[in-house]
């Protein structure tokens, strides 16, 4: 466990402010930051604990962000709770293979799902949608594999999922993208729950900086929700600059694994 100290807090609270900023703004992204955060910002040394700690902050800042959401009327909630259900059981299962995994090579990993996720956020997706779809036998025979398979990869890397849950939810449902964006929170609660589940009985997630980053987190995502309000004419360029972000860091995580790794000579 790391030493609890002034910089450290100030990194943690600044760490949440960032992953709730932009869980707020896109409905996902930001989660995929809160490991390469704790790793080189507030300087966490274990891959595992950082992945079981920062699932845990994610999934508390995902039910801030959600309550705001939720107020205005955007989260379709059964479509929300029938993807996510069936996504625990993938995440559960992630998590587990993840926990079995060394940490660098985990880390290596990460990084070409941080790249994935990265470009994912440079597809263009319409914003057209149907506001008032409602949950049928069809479309629950849709949500559940989607959800599955979901939440298997957001519980092995240890992150949100919001980049895969929102094409998802739109696909199966029809839904509008605000409408995804805000419902994906519900999944990203629930994947991140069970994964830091799996890590905690492991001994593998700080509750103190948990509740630091939840702290941040939730001015963060209160700002993001702001921001999402003001940009609804500019998200594109938002998306754009915020996947450039992400590619970067995912090349200095890539470079420090292949490090640890002996890779870079």
């Amino acid at each position: 466990m790391i030493e609890i100290t002034l910089p450290v807090i100030l990194a943690a609270l600044a760490s949440g402010a960032v992953i709730g900023l932009f869980l707020g703004l896109f409905g996902g992204g930001g989660s995929v930051l809160a490991v390469p955060l704790l790793l080189y910002g507030v300087g966490v040394t274990d891959p595992h604990l950082a992945i079981g700690t920062s699932a845990a902050a994610v999934a508390a800042i995902a039910l801030v962000n959600l309550r705001g959401h939720s107020r205005e009327g955007r989260v379709k909630w059964p479509c929300a709770m029938m993807f996510a259900g069936a996504g625990i059981v993938g995440s559960l299962i992630g998590s587990w293979l993840a926990l079995r995994v060394p940490g660098d090579w985990l880390l290596f990993a990460f990084a070409f799902a941080m790249v994935a996720i990265g470009l994912s956020m440079l597809r263009r997706t319409a914003g057209e949608g149907n506001p008032d779809i409602y949950i049928t036998p069809q479309m629950m025979t849709r949500l559940m594999p989607l959800g599955l398979l979901t939440g298997l990869a957001a519980g092995f890397f240890g992150i949100g999922g919001g980049f895969l849950i929102v094409p998802g939810l739109m696909l199966a449902t029809g839904m509008t993208l605000s409408q995804a964006a805000a419902s994906s929170l519900v999944s990203v609660a629930v994947f991140g729950s069970a994964t830091a589940l799996n890590y905690g009985l492991h001994g593998e997630v700080d509750l103190r900086l948990t509740g630091l980053l939840l702290l941040g987190g939730a001015g963060g995502g209160l700002i993001g929700i702001w921001l999402a309000r003001l940009l609804a004419t500019r998200v594109r360029l938002a998306r754009i600059g915020f996947a450039v972000l992400i590619v970067t860091v995912a090349a200095y995580v890539g470079w420090k694994a292949a490090a640890a790794l002996g890779w870079t000579g």
